[in-house]
């Protein structure tokens, strides 16, 4: 399921797949998501502007979710709703050059190439600069994906069209729908057990934390070997005890104010069950016990989060392929310091490092069964290079060494870890 943000990230990356295409067509032409009425200064005179005019249930996914409540309101599922959108194409340019056809032609193209919004499409839009509004998005963990197909619109149609809704003259246009976009309700569903026995316990120093951060610096990405600091209060406790995701540690360093908890020394068990991405941290200490059967009750902290990334530690190509554009196909191995769950988002970003227009691309990692420190992707339609590696694990990313050497011609660049793709010359 997709939150708020569906809607705009499709409308997003369909324009981003038609600017690419549309642009090496007939370059200058710039692809809009302006009213069809607007003008003015900054709207340019040769465009194709991209307009949603209506938004409709899905009617396959509008049946699929009835009776989402019961009679007395509670939920009984998720809510959610499966949305059609309807956009039009409006083609702007001289008629003498026959400029808007051909832009309806690269823009027809453009659409039946790209029939589906796949998710490596979705986040190379979030994550272009002008988009950081969709950073939030969650369109690409969507199980189905959106496709994007032309519509039929009669010249009624049409024409009601642009007389009910745009008012200016008519411009050569084209329908194209795009669903289903399914949008994820935020109450959730389910209902609480029992209370099968009720305790109550006075707690005049509560546990509280005020930050996590790394020793390295506030600013600095914490990895498996960081050495943790936890501020907050009243945190000096016999048997304390830290409990990251589903795991507890024992920290090395507890003081009233402050706890140091190295990762580095964390037994080999320990670090397997550690995962990337966003964690939840909380300081637990136990209940003095008034009867010695009593199982063991704990008092928590507030529930504090830190992002834990992976660290690249070896790679591999191997069944490296060249096609006839000189562009490259292989498998890479990627080994991490994290175990990754088979159920986590994995994806590669390489970085060209070159002195001319650098390329990027972004792979999402083949399925595995298993839970491993091991990940396969396969990359296509590579370029030959040189490529800085990063792996991003439910939004964690690996950091990337900087060059620190003062006489290097490196110096305070990103130099590792890197991949070659294709035979050297």
């Amino acid at each position: 399921m997709s939150n708020y943000l569906a809607i705009a990230t499709v409308t997003a990356t369909i324009q981003r797949v038609l600017q690419d295409a549309v642009g090496a067509d007939v370059p200058g032409i710039f692809v809009t998501t302006e009213h069809p009425g607007a003008s003015g200064e900054g709207i340019p005179k040769k465009r194709i502007n991209l307009f949603l005019y209506q938004a409709i249930p899905n009617p396959a996914w509008r049946n699929n979710d009835l009776r989402s409540r019961r009679p007395k309101g509670e939920l009984i599922k998720q809510a959610q709703a499966g949305l059609d959108l309807f956009y039009i194409l409006s083609f702007y340019g001289e008629h003498k050059k026959l400029e808007p056809q051909r832009l309806l032609g690269s823009a027809v193209r453009s659409i039946v190439d790209n029939p589906i919004l796949t998710s490596e499409m979705i986040l190379e839009t979030m994550h272009k600069p002008d988009n950081n509004f969709l950073l939030d998005s969650t369109l690409e963990q969507q199980v189905e994906k959106v496709t994007v197909v032309p519509t039929v619109m009669t010249k009624e149609e049409l024409s009601k069209i642009w007389s009910s809704y745009f008012q200016p003259p008519y411009v050569l246009s084209f329908a194209i729908q795009a669903g289903a976009v399914l949008i994820e309700g935020n109450k959730p569903s389910g209902r609480a057990l029992p209370v099968r026995r009720i305790a109550t316990y006075s707690t005049p120093n509560q546990l509280v934390i005020s930050q996590v951060v790394s020793a390295d610096g506030f600013n600095q990405p914490i990895v498996s070997n960081s050495m943790l600091i936890i501020r907050g209060q009243h945190l000096n406790s016999e048997h304390l005890q830290i409990k990251i995701g589903k795991t507890k540690l024992r920290p090395q360093k507890v003081e009233s104010d402050e706890i140091k908890l190295d990762l580095s020394l964390l037994s080999n068990e320990e670090r397997h069950s550690l995962r990337a991405g966003v964690q939840s941290l909380q300081a637990l200490r136990p209940v003095p016990q008034k009867i010695k059967q009593e199982p063991e009750q704990m008092i928590g902290s507030n529930v504090v989060s830190f992002v834990l990334c992976p660290n690249v530690i070896g790679i591999e190509v191997a069944e490296i392929e060249e096609n006839l554009d000189e562009l490259y196909r292989a498998k890479v191995r990627v080994e991490l310091d994290l175990t990754v769950g088979k159920e986590q988002k994995v994806f590669l970003f390489f970085n060209e490092r070159s002195a001319s227009k650098e390329a990027a691309y972004i792979f999402t990692a083949d399925s595995q069964s298993v839970d491993s420190n091991v990940v396969m992707f396969t990359v296509n339609d590579v370029k030959k290079g040189e490529y800085l590696v990063r792996v991003q694990i439910d939004g964690a990313e690996s950091p990337l060494e900087v060059d620190t050497q003062l006489e290097s011609e490196t110096f305070e660049q990103y130099v590792r870890p890197v991949v070659v793709i294709g035979k050297p010359n």
